[in-house]
C-alpha cells in the first residue's frame, strides 16, 4: 500500500504512478481492474499515464478493490476543482498532456485558436445574462489552455474548419480580422497546421459534428466528441480509430494547407476592409 500523501507539484502524474504500482502489486492487469472498475482497460491505462483525472468516485472504488488504505481518496481530494466547465474537464486535461492533436471544426474557431474578444463573443453568446465575472472566468481559462501553443513544437495541431468558421461574423469584422489574422499567423510560423473544407465540397464525412483526436506518448488515444453542453472522451480502440478515419476522410476533402492559407488570409482582409470601411 502507498505509505505517504504525494507531493502536490504534480499531483495526476504521481497519482497514475502510484496507481500502477498498487494495481500491479495485487497481481491485477488493467482490463481486471477496468472490469471491476466498470470502465475499460484503455480508461485505466489513462488514469496510470496522467492523462486523465482520477475521480473521487474512482477513487473510492480503487482504495476498496486495491486496499490501499484511503490512500486514492486522500490526494484526489488534493486535486481540487477545475477550472474547466464539467463536461469538459477530462478533455483539457487530457490536452494538456497530448503530443499531437487533430481537431475538425464546424462553425467557431477551436478553442486553441482564439483570442481574448472572439472567445468573449462565444462565452457571452453561450451564456447571455451571466454576470460579466462569469465571462471573464471563461475567457482566462481559455487563454490559458492557449498556452500550450508557446512549445515551438508540441504538441503537434492539425485543424480542419469548414469555411463557415470563416463565414460566421463573431463580435463584427474587428473580431474576425484578429482573430483569422492570428490564425494565419500560427500558420506562416510554421505552428499549426490548417486546412479549409470550402463549401463547394458539398457532403463530408463529419457533417454530424466536431470531433477532436488526441494521441500520447505512453497511453492510448483519445476522441472527443462535443456538444452544447457536453460532452464525451471515447478511449474505446475501434471508436477512436473510426474516427481517425473520418478525420483522414476530411483532410481529403480539404483544400490544401497553402490553398487554406490563402483563403483564411483573403477572409481577414475583408473583415478588415470592412471594418474601416
Amino acid at each position: 500500500m502507498p505509505g505517504k500523501n504525494l507531493d502536490p507539484s504534480s499531483p495526476r502524474a504521481l497519482l497514475g504512478a502510484e496507481l500502477r504500482v498498487a494495481r500491479e502489486r495485487a497481481a491485477m492487469s488493467q482490463a481486471g481492474l477496468g472490469e471491476k472498475l466498470f470502465v475499460s482497460g484503455s480508461y485505466v491505462g489513462q488514469m496510470e499515464a496522467g492523462t486523465r483525472r482520477i475521480t473521487l468516485e474512482l477513487a473510492n472504488a480503487i482504495d476498496e478493490i486495491l486496499r490501499t488504505g484511503g490512500f486514492f481518496v486522500r490526494n484526489c481530494a488534493k486535486q481540487g476543482k477545475s477550472k474547466y466547465p464539467d463536461h469538459f474537464v477530462a478533455a483539457a486535461e487530457a490536452e494538456a498532456e497530448a503530443l499531437a492533436i487533430r481537431e475538425y471544426a464546424p462553425l467557431v474557431i477551436p478553442g486553441l485558436l482564439q483570442r481574448e474578444a472572439y472567445a468573449r463573443e462565444i462565452f457571452r453568446a453561450y451564456q447571455p445574462t451571466a454576470p460579466e465575472h462569469v465571462i471573464d472566468e471563461l475567457t482566462e481559462a481559455r487563454l490559458e489552455r492557449a498556452k500550450l501553443l508557446a512549445d515551438p513544437a508540441t504538441p503537434l495541431l492539425w485543424c480542419v474548419l469548414d469555411e463557415a468558421v470563416l463565414r460566421r461574423v463573431v463580435g463584427g469584422p474587428e473580431v474576425m480580422a484578429d482573430a483569422l489574422h492570428h490564425i494565419a499567423a500560427l500558420i506562416r510560423a510554421r505552428r499549426i497546421i490548417v486546412q479549409v473544407i470550402p463549401f463547394s465540397a458539398g457532403a463530408h464525412a463529419a457533417l454530424m459534428g466536431p470531433v477532436k483526436l488526441m494521441a500520447f506518448e505512453s497511453a492510448p488515444p483519445l476522441a472527443y466528441l462535443q456538444g452544447n453542453g457536453t460532452g464525451l472522451l471515447l478511449d474505446d480502440p475501434a471508436t477512436v480509430a473510426r474516427h481517425a478515419l473520418t478525420y483522414d476522410l476530411l483532410t481529403a476533402s480539404a483544400l490544401s494547407p497553402t490553398d487554406s492559407l490563402a483563403l483564411i488570409e483573403s477572409a481577414a482582409e475583408e473583415y478588415a476592409h470592412a471594418q474601416h470601411s
